[in-house]
C-alpha cells in the first residue's frame, strides 16, 4: 500500500477538533437542516468559484474550430491551448494551496477567482496564436488556485459524516459551469457569429463576470474553523513548521503525495479524454452539440453528488470510485463510437453519471488523506499534478487524428484505458471515510 495512514493517527492527548467535524447524524431531521449558515456559505463560495472556473475553461472547447480558422493552426496546436492551461494549473494549485495553509483558505480563493476572470477576459483580445497561448497559460494559474483553496475551505466547515455528500456537490459545480458555457454557445455566440472572429472573442470576454463573486465571499464567507484553531494551536505552543510544500515530500507524507498524485493523473486522463474534444466530435458529425453536452454534464452534475453520497456509506471512497469508473468504461462504445442519436444520448448519460462521476469523491478523498497543515497544498498539488499529466490528453488525441485515427476511436481508446487505471490506483491508498480533521495534526 502506498501512502499509509500512519502519519494521520491523531495524538492521544489533544484538544478535540471543532464540532463541525464530529457532529453525529440526526435521526429525526434531514441532513440539510443540520448545517449552519456559515457552513452553507462556505460551500456556496467554493461551489460558485469552481462553477465559474469550469465555465471559463470549457468555453474553449466550443470554439476550437473558430480558433483554428482565425489563426491558421492545426488540431495539435488547438489542443495545446488546453494542454498549457492544465500544465499551469499545477503552479496555481501549489501556490494557492501553500498560501491557504499558511494564511488561511479564503484570501487565496478570492485572488484566484479574480486572476482567472481577468485572463479569461484578456483572451478575447488576442491578436495571434502565440498571444492567446500565453494568456491561456496565465489563466491556468488562477484555475488551479480555486480548487486548492476552495475545497478545504468548504469541507473543513462541514461535518465528517456529510463530507462525501459535500464533495460530490462541490465537484459537480464544474459540470454546471460546462452547462453554462454550452448555453452561452447556443444563445450568445450565434448573435455575433456573422462578424468574422467576433463570436469566439465574445465567448472569452464574458469570462470576466465571475469576478463579481469576490466581494460576496469577502463579506459573507467565514474562514475555516479548523484552520483558525490550528493557527491558535501553533501560537500557543510556539511550534515552527517547515514550508507546506516541503512537508509533502518528507518521510511522513511522501507516500501519500505520490499515490494521490498518481490517482489524480488517472482522473484527469479520463476526464479530458471524455470532454475536451467532445463538442468537436459532435460538430464534425453535423450534430448540434447542445443537447448532448447538456446531457453529459447534467449526468456529471447528478453523478458527482450521488457517488459522493454513496461514498459516505459502506462502499467508502475506494469502492465508490472503482465501481463508478468501471461502469463509465462500459458506456464508452455508446458514447464515442455509436452514430445513432438515441444510442449516443444513452452513452452521454452513462459516461456523465459514472465516467465523470468518479470526481464526486476527489475533494473529500484528497482532503482526508492530508493533515490540516498541508490540506491546501497537498490536494492542490495532487489534483494539479494530475492536471499537468492529463494536459497531454488533448494534444495526444489531436496527434492521433493527425495520424489518421478517427476522433471517436481515439477518444474511446483513451477513456477506457484511463477508467481501468483509476479503478486500480484508488486501492493503493487507505480508506478514508469518516476520518476526523484535527487542528493538532
Amino acid at each position: 500500500m502506498v501512502g499509509g495512514s500512519s502519519n494521520y493517527t491523531p495524538p492521544t492527548t489533544h484538544r478535540q477538533p471543532p464540532t463541525t467535524n464530529h457532529q453525529p447524524p440526526t435521526a429525526n431531521r434531514g441532513w440539510r437542516r443540520e448545517l449552519t449558515r456559515d457552513q452553507w456559505r462556505a460551500f456556496a463560495g467554493a461551489f460558485l468559484g469552481w462553477t465559474f472556473d469550469g465555465f471559463d475553461f470549457t468555453v474553449l472547447t466550443f470554439i476550437l474550430i473558430d480558433i483554428q480558422r482565425a489563426f491558421g493552426v492545426d488540431a495539435v496546436l488547438a489542443g495545446a491551448l488546453g494542454t498549457v492551461t492544465l500544465l499551469m494549473r499545477l503552479v496555481g494549485g501549489v501556490c494557492a494551496g501553500a498560501a491557504a495553509d499558511k494564511w488561511g483558505r479564503k484570501a487565496p480563493l478570492m485572488v484566484s477567482i479574480l486572476w482567472f476572470s481577468l485572463f479569461a477576459f484578456l483572451s478575447a483580445f488576442s491578436t495571434s496564436y502565440a498571444m492567446l497561448f500565453a494568456i491561456r497559460a496565465l489563466f491556468g494559474i488562477g484555475m488551479g488556485g480555486v480548487w486548492a483553496a476552495g475545497m478545504p475551505l468548504a469541507l473543513e466547515h462541514w461535518p465528517a459524516h456529510l463530507r462525501g455528500t459535500a464533495s460530490g456537490m462541490l465537484q459537480g459545480g464544474f459540470a454546471w459551469g460546462f452547462i453554462l458555457a454550452a448555453l452561452a454557445f447556443r444563445f450568445i455566440y450565434p448573435a455575433f457569429q456573422a462578424t468574422p472572429d467576433l463570436g469566439w472573442r465574445v465567448m472569452f470576454g464574458i469570462g470576466l463576470l465571475p469576478a463579481l463573486l469576490v466581494p460576496w465571499i469577502h463579506v459573507r464567507v467565514s474562514e475555516s474553523p479548523i484552520w483558525l484553531e490550528r493557527r491558535e494551536h501553533l501560537r500557543a505552543t510556539g511550534r515552527q513548521e517547515r514550508a507546506p510544500v516541503i512537508q509533502l515530500f518528507q518521510r511522513a507524507l511522501v507516500g501519500t503525495t505520490i499515490q494521490c498524485a498518481a490517482l489524480m493523473s488517472a482522473f484527469m486522463f479520463s476526464y479530458y479524454s471524455i470532454v475536451f474534444w467532445y463538442a468537436t466530435l459532435l460538430r464534425s458529425r453535423g450534430v448540434e452539440p447542445l443537447a448532448y453536452l447538456v446531457t453529459l454534464n447534467l449526468g456529471q452534475a447528478l453523478g458527482n453528488p450521488v457517488w459522493g453520497r454513496i461514498s459516505d456509506g459502506r462502499l467508502g471512497r475506494r469502492g465508490a470510485v472503482a465501481v463508478s469508473a468501471l461502469l463509465g468504461v462500459a458506456g464508452v462504445p455508446l458514447f464515442a463510437l455509436a452514430t445513432d442519436p438515441v444510442v449516443m444520448w444513452l452513452g452521454a448519460v452513462i459516461v456523465g453519471v459514472c465516467g465523470i462521476g468518479i470526481w464526486g469523491m476527489a475533494p473529500t478523498y484528497l482532503t482526508e488523506r492530508f493533515p490540516t497543515a498541508v490540506r491546501g497544498v497537498g490536494p492542490g498539488f495532487s489534483v494539479h499534478f494530475g492536471a499537468a499529466v492529463g494536459s497531454l490528453t488533448p494534444s495526444v488525441i489531436g496527434l492521433m487524428q493527425a495520424r489518421g485515427m478517427p476522433l471517436g476511436t481515439a477518444m474511446a481508446l483513451l477513456i477506457a484505458i484511463a477508467g481501468v487505471i483509476v479503478a486500480s490506483t484508488i486501492w493503493l491508498g487507505p480508506e478514508t471515510r469518516g476520518r476526523p480533521f484535527s487542528a493538532t495534526e
